[in-house]
């Protein structure tokens, strides 16, 4: 099975995101008095994507008079939805609208497809069109569209913050003006899973191992969502996460990636402390959304 060529993988998307458009959002809302705080007010929010499948988010909206900036967390590589980052402070919601979405087979929007993990990163991953995550980057990008649909939100300044979808969403369609991505999946993945023992990317070692047949089809199926070739659709201003010096996926090894974004590009390396990349990336988008206190929605342990 041959590589597919940069005209199949746009066919492949364009014919994935015109399926999810026939599907109407339909977004029903509730709000979340036990979530909710003097400072914001909480909302569960389903919304139906390609399938048609409902999906499942929390939308959390300041008090006071907007346009809030936005921040919107795509689907996260783990089983279990939250409201905002562990370990971010709860009063990043004082300042941003924030939207957390659970794609299909996460937690809250597990029925009637339940993900295992491991696992999620290899379901049907031997046949390109049957690969979940075709379906996962439509359900990241319906939230992002239905984000945008909100009055409190400034369109000027939306954050689209996550792993590889973060980027991919920024790619696949308007209105992301800033991007914080921390690639873990979709990043030469072919070539770099063999080099590690690491999950998520031992999934796929563990698959090939299991399925020496479908090695290749397994290349071609993640041809499709590999990050160099959405980069060049991105023209938003953004934050590359990378890894520590002399990791997989540190700041040389996403060097290719930084140069193909249309946009422009801050490349960090971690230094491996929660503290430091975390307060890293919450003063980036900060000053990028014009926030100039951002001490005042900081973790406390941070402050110190």
């Amino acid at each position: 099975m041959s590589e597919p060529t940069p005209a199949s993988v746009r066919d492949y998307w364009q014919e994935t995101l015109a399926a999810l458009a026939r599907y109407p959002a339909r977004p029903e809302i509730e709000r979340l008095p036990l979530r909710s705080t003097p400072f914001a007010t909480l909302f569960g929010v389903r919304l139906t994507s390609l399938g048609p499948y409902r999906l499942f988010g929390y939308l959390s909206i300041p008090a006071g008079a907007g346009p809030f900036p936005a921040i919107y967390y795509p689907p996260k590589y783990q089983s279990v939805l939250e409201i905002i980052p562990q370990g971010t402070a709860n009063l990043q919601r004082s300042r941003y609208v924030t939207f957390a979405l659970a794609g299909r087979g996460q937690r809250n929007a597990d029925a009637p497809y339940a993900a295992m993990f491991p696992g999620l990163l290899t379901e049907g991953i031997d046949r390109a069109a049957s690969y979940v995550f075709r379906s996962i980057v439509a359900d990241s990008v319906r939230g992002l569209e239905y984000l945008l649909t909100r009055p409190e939100v400034d369109p000027a300044r939306v954050v689209v913050s996550g792993n590889d979808l973060a980027l991919i969403t920024a790619a696949s369609t308007a209105g992301a003006t800033h991007v914080v991505t921390t690639p873990a999946l979709f990043y030469r993945t072919s070539a770099l899973a063999p080099k590690t023992q690491a999950y998520p990317l031992e999934e796929i070692n563990d698959y090939v191992r299991a399925y020496p047949a479908r090695a290749e089809a397994v290349g071609h199926t993640l041809a499709h969502c590999d990050l160099l070739g959405f980069a060049p659709r991105v023209t938003a201003t953004t934050l590359l996460m990378a890894g520590a010096p002399g990791s997989l996926l540190d700041g040389t090894a996403l060097q290719p990636l930084a140069s193909a974004l249309r946009g422009p590009v801050t490349v960090y390396e971690s230094q491996q402390s929660l503290y430091k990349d975390g307060l890293y990336a919450e003063q980036w988008m900060a000053t990028q959304c014009g926030i100039a206190d951002v001490q005042s929605i900081l973790p406390q342990h941070w402050r110190d």
